[in-house]
């Protein structure tokens, strides 16, 4: 098979420098897998939340509580753990951006 030559507008890649372009490609990926794991966490602490909340408003409801109380307790309690779930992700996150400079800063 005959080689195509390339468009001349295309970004002409030098393949000798396989390392360098592992250490682009790596940071990449790094970079997205950061922040898929953030979106994870997230949609984790909401479904947390979810359940929590259901839980609580159904136990009171099939033990037959006042319908206002157990509201108030299940909203009371998704509220309380949305914020410890987001301060614990918030936490995690600064602490993850704390190590990576630390390391970086180490290895200069």
């Amino acid at each position: 098979m005959a080689r195509v030559t390339p468009h001349p507008d295309q970004l002409p890649l030098n393949w000798s420098d396989n390392e360098a372009i592992e250490l682009i490609v790596e940071r990449r990926l790094a970079e997205r897998f950061e922040a898929e794991s953030f979106h994870w966490r997230f949609r984790l602490v909401m479904i947390e939340t979810v359940m929590m909340g259901l839980l609580v408003l159904v136990a009171g409801l099939l033990l037959k509580q006042p319908t206002m109380m157990v509201l108030r307790a299940s909203l009371l309690v998704a509220a309380s753990c949305l914020a410890t779930g987001l301060l614990l992700l918030s936490l995690s996150a600064g602490t993850a951006k704390l190590m990576s400079r630390l390391r970086r800063w180490r290895g200069k």
